[in-house]
């Protein structure tokens, strides 16, 4: 049984893709993105509106973008790997190929304050240095990142000094909503790419995300070195399997477990600046492990039944780049002032509804796109742009 497409590329990884976009876009919807300004709601809707935001938040915050991250590694990989295979370095063209990327992100962040693509074109060179070391070294790496030294060096802190509470967050997001809740846009555009911007990358720093981050894309370059994705013959298949398995059962309990412990744990602190530090590592682990998990399981479902159903997201995902950067400028034309300004209208519930009708749109989108092309159409400018003067 093989689930790789004709043209090399990994069918069950463009699926789990698709999936962690799916999340993305369902979760910037019911927040407005980013814009906090949501209608009053009674009764049943309130109840409701409660459930749907509860539950996306508990499936997807933290988690789809750390499956994005482990793919962005795992992608680094396949891509070096490639170019090793014709006797080339990969490293000069990735690392021009991380300019364009942040070029799409202030495209980006144009329309939507909290934007990712920015972040991960600046830590996307983390990969650079690590790229030839050992698998032995690159696990360690990874793995003091994921500790979050950081947040343990504030604890110590906090514990020598009980009385400080430094400030950590310069900016905020509060400061664009103004210019979001008005109707002009270029005020909007000006004031998410810089103060929106650096809001977002603010928050990053400040919550864990900048050393996560750099982790999980070690870690899809750690898996994607020993075929832990690979499912082109029945060995590897049954090696992927195996590994996914045991790291579900694994993963599962471990988060299960962390999500109740945790809660005991912000109990017992009492100083507010320690109490952020321990509450961003352990929200990062447990976001890690629940990630993990929700992984294994969906690989393990995609090639337990040959990629049946849960294949209709893979072209999805093989256009991520377009997918996250025209939900951002369909988004903010919805929820923003400048446009339809939903934002006074849609409840968690209506704002759920449009993210399930822009994830049904752009998938048939892609589903149709893909009949004609070889790549998305932002994928075919980026893959073009890389690989300018050669015949790729």
């Amino acid at each position: 049984m093989t689930t790789t497409a004709n043209n090399g590329r990994i069918q069950a990884v463009d699926a789990l893709r698709g999936f962690a976009v799916m999340g993305i876009i369902l979760l910037h919807n019911i927040e407005h993105f980013n814009f906090y300004s949501f209608p009053e709601t009674t009764g049943a809707l309130q109840a409701l509106d409660g459930t749907i935001w509860d539950f996306l938040f508990f499936s997807f915050s933290g988690k789809a973008y750390a499956i994005f991250a482990l793919l962005f590694g795992f992608t680094f990989y396949l891509q070096s790997r490639s170019s090793n295979r014709r006797g080339e370095d990969f490293k000069n063209r990735y690392m021009w190929r991380l300019v364009l990327l942040l070029l799409f992100g202030f495209i980006n962040a144009s329309f939507f304050p909290g934007e990712i693509l920015v972040l991960y074109a600046i830590l996307g060179f983390v990969l650079v240095p690590v790229r030839h070391i050992s698998d032995r070294a690159l696990f360690i790496t990874l793995a003091i990142l994921m500790l979050q030294p950081l947040e343990w060096a504030k604890v110590a802190y906090a514990a020598v000094n009980p009385a400080a509470n430094p400030e950590q967050m310069i900016f905020s997001l509060a400061d664009v909503y103004p210019q979001l809740e008005g109707n002009n846009f270029w005020e909007m555009v000006k004031v998410n790419f810089v103060t929106g911007q650096l809001a977002s990358l603010n928050w990053a720093w400040c919550y864990g995300r900048v050393f996560q981050t750099c982790a999980l894309f070690m870690l899809g370059l750690l898996l994607g070195r020993k075929g832990l994705f690979s499912s082109a013959d029945d060995a590897s298949l049954a090696r992927s399997r195996r590994f996914w398995t045991r790291t579900v059962c694994i993963s599962l309990p471990v988060a299960v477990t962390m999500y109740y412990a945790k809660q005991f744990v912000f109990s017992q602190i009492e100083n507010p600046f320690m109490l952020a530090s321990v509450e961003t590592t352990l929200n990062s682990w447990y976001n890690l492990a629940f990630m993990l998990a929700m992984t294994g399981t969906f690989l393990l479902l995609f090639w337990s039944f040959n990629g049946k159903i849960l294949n209709i997201l893979a072209p999805y995902g093989r256009m991520s780049l377009t997918d996250y950067i025209t939900q951002s400028i369909i988004g903010s034309f919805l929820y923003y002032g400048y446009g339809l300004a939903l934002h006074t209208v849609c409840s968690h519930t209506g704002s759920f509804l449009v993210g399930i009708a822009m994830l049904v749109v752009q998938m048939v989108f892609a589903h149709w796109w893909f009949r004609h092309y070889r790549r998305g159409p932002l994928e075919t400018i980026w893959h073009r742009l890389t690989w300018i003067g050669t015949n790729r």
